[in-house]
């Protein structure tokens, strides 16, 4: 099933990220993780990119591949351009259709040193297209961000990027975390009256640890409301008092994007079944 079908019959998707493994050692733990997560009902799970066996860690496709055959639930594989061309991308898109998954999501990425810039897909939209265009039989997501993307210039220009990436076969978008859901629908509302009416569902994330307050906070770009700063200053060293207050304000941000009317709501629960079911638990009457 294309997860465009999901979004036209369904008043809210819900959805959960996960990432592979980087040590094969540790799939079983991984798909053990997938199983209790397949039990609160997500209408599909997400995989980001994983390179496989040249970085030693399990692919993308074969997670993919799990969720879709073995737990029967929908899933949607990240493929990025950096590293990649036209060759290589023709020969995973034909792996990942071999196992039956029809749902990609289209990234640039970041570059990195084992993962230059790609000579054939500059933008995401070249990736999309060319998924449209050359593999066709695949729904195509697309990312977004709510509080502008952090190398456009202007709000106008993010859009413009935004309405090429449609234009070129994005079925619907896929926002990045953010802390604050006036972010989120002061973007929905310019992307609507800017002529964008793909189902946009909004992605959060739980900050549940210490150690995700530097790295994910900072690394996201995402503004921080009053509330979620006093949240941290008051719980930082306390790991139960963190983790409890993290759960709760995710669960108070789904529910007002919910009841606020959100195509879908993507939960990034960073593998942690914990967070997950607590989450869900917050939400479930709501879905």
């Amino acid at each position: 099933m294309k997860l465009s079908e999901l979004y036209q019959s369904k008043k809210c998707v819900f959805s959960i990220e996960c990432f592979p493994p980087k040590q094969t050692e540790n799939y079983p733990k991984m798909q053990a993780t997938l199983r209790q997560m397949a039990a609160l009902n997500p209408d599909f799970i997400s995989v980001t990119y994983g390179a496989g066996g040249s970085a030693g860690g399990v692919s993308t496709v074969e997670i993919a591949s799990y969720i879709k055959n073995e737990l029967h639930i929908e899933p949607m594989a990240h493929f990025v351009c950096m590293g990649s061309n036209e060759a290589k991308m023709t020969a995973d898109l034909a792996a990942l259709a071999a196992t039956g998954v029809q749902n990609v999501l289209a990234l640039r990425g970041d570059a990195t040193p084992l993962r230059p810039q790609s000579p054939d897909f500059v933008h995401a939209s070249d990736l999309t297209a060319f998924i449209r265009y050359r593999q066709p039989g695949f729904g195509i997501a697309g990312a977004c961000y709510p509080e502008g993307h952090p190398e456009s210039a202007t709000v106008q220009q993010d859009l413009d990027g935004l309405k090429r990436k449609v234009a070129a076969g994005a079925d619907h978008l896929l926002s990045q975390l953010f802390f604050d859901n006036y972010q989120y629908y002061r973007f929905v509302n310019r992307a609507r009256k800017a002529g964008l009416d793909v189902p946009i569902s909004a992605g959060v994330m739980p900050i549940v640890r210490k150690s995700q307050i530097e790295r994910t906070v900072a690394l996201s770009s995402a503004s921080l409301p009053a509330e979620f700063t006093r949240m941290i200053a008051r719980y930082q060293n306390d790991e139960q008092a963190l983790f409890d207050a993290g759960v709760d304000y995710a669960v108070r941000q789904l529910r007002d994007l919910i009841e606020g009317g959100a195509d879908g709501v993507h939960l990034y629960a960073m593998n942690n079944f914990t967070v997950a079911q607590r989450v869900y638990d917050g939400i479930r009457d709501l879905l």
